[in-house]
């Protein structure tokens, strides 16, 4: 079996997940191809473990000071050019694409009538979870950005469906604690915003990670351009992790066991429904805004949940090197058999949380969110 694999390149989870299926893939005797899309080539970094992987310009959105812009992202894209990729990405030599909901490789397939699989986040929301519904528009992108004929979905919880557990392994490093380190990763809020919000916290060191970090130190915050390897070092030492509500680092973090404080990006409908699964999990701490008062209680909080998923990046290769025609549902039961989850806590649901999801009344959703898992 030959396989395309394509990464969304617009957010570093994606990319932390496709390389732990690069490593699975090589073991399970797979031959695989990537293409990235999503970013600039330039802006792409550790990809060693992708050999000569493909890029094209793909789609995204504009985001600056922690809200999507709309309208720069409309005039971001370039739809003849994603349309004309689409047409001219050469298929026929795959059995298989599997699309991190990496939009050219899923609608060529889909023209093209090759056989594909969504691997990733969103595809979670294909069944009832607790999400926030957002407007029928924002739905239909979401279901339409990267559509695929089968999915694997993955998510903190099994939410009662037939959903995956994360691909975010943590292990092989040193995980000892530094009291009083925060990692603090916010690429999409500005630098003054950030530094306002953590200098009435003097007593913390703060490392922060982001694309346009200053080149000297600031007191008690030492900033860093994105780089994987000293991020994955701190992020096994600190004490607790605040950042956006992506999927992936925010995986790593409850596997470690370190508290995590998360902030949603304003107009990213899957960043508000993780924001929620988190408080209905009582995984972590939410905050809708730079909210000092937030910090301050987060940071007085104790420590953070613990939960030990197995590899399920192992799981899934060798369930495509059997070829794939085991149920989803089976798949799924067998990888949340060898899960340790914590209690279900949903001590930490806020008022926030509540309003950005109307739909999903506290009832329902802690039913959701102490579900067992059935036969889909």
């Amino acid at each position: 079996m030959r396989i395309l694999y394509g990464i969304q390149g617009t957010g570093n989870g994606h990319i932390t997940r496709a390389r732990a299926m690069a490593s699975e893939f090589d073991k399970a005797g797979l031959a695989v191809d990537f293409l990235v899309s999503g970013r600039p080539r330039d802006q792409l970094f550790d990809m060693g473990g992708f050999g000569d992987f493909r890029h094209r310009d793909g789609l995204t959105f504009a985001v600056s000071d922690g809200r999507i812009r709309p309208l720069a992202t409309m005039v971001k894209a370039r739809p003849l050019a994603f349309l004309r990729d689409i047409r001219r990405l050469e298929l026929e030599r795959y059995d298989l694409v599997i699309t991190d909901y990496e939009p050219i490789t899923a609608w060529a397939a889909r023209l093209k009538g090759i056989p594909s699989i969504g691997l990733g986040h969103q595809y979670a929301f294909e069944y009832p979870i607790p999400q926030y519904r957002g407007s029928a528009a924002q739905r239909t992108i979401m279901r339409q950005f990267a559509p695929a004929r089968r999915k694997l979905g993955v998510h903190w919880h099994h939410f009662n469906a037939p959903i995956l557990p994360p691909i975010a392994p943590v292990g092989g490093r040193n995980s000892r604690l530094e009291k009083g380190l925060i990692i603090v990763y916010l690429p999409f809020e500005s630098t003054a915003a950030i530094s306002f919000l953590l200098n009435a916290f003097p007593e913390y060191r703060f490392s922060i990670y982001h694309p346009d970090a200053p080149g000297v130190p600031d007191g008690h915050m030492t900033w860093h351009k994105p780089q994987r390897e000293a991020f994955q070092d701190e992020l096994h030492h600190c004490e607790g992790v605040i950042c956006n509500a992506g999927f992936e680092l925010a995986s790593e973090v409850l596997q470690l066991g370190r508290k995590l404080l998360v902030k949603p990006v304003h107009g990213q409908p899957e960043q508000y429904s993780n924001t929620l699964a988190l408080d209905l999990l009582g995984y972590g701490h939410t905050m809708h805004s730079l909210d000092a008062a937030r910090v301050s209680r987060w940071l007085d909080s104790a420590e953070g949940a613990r939960v030990i998923y197995p590899n399920v990046a192992r799981g899934i290769c060798e369930w495509l090197a059997a070829g794939a025609v085991a149920d989803i549902g089976e798949l799924s039961r067998s990888l949340w058999d060898r899960a340790i989850l914590p209690e279900i806590t949903p001590a930490t649901v806020s008022t926030e949380a509540r309003d950005v999801s109307p739909e999903l009344t506290d009832d329902n959703a802690r039913s959701h969110a102490h579900g067992h898992y059935d036969s889909p």
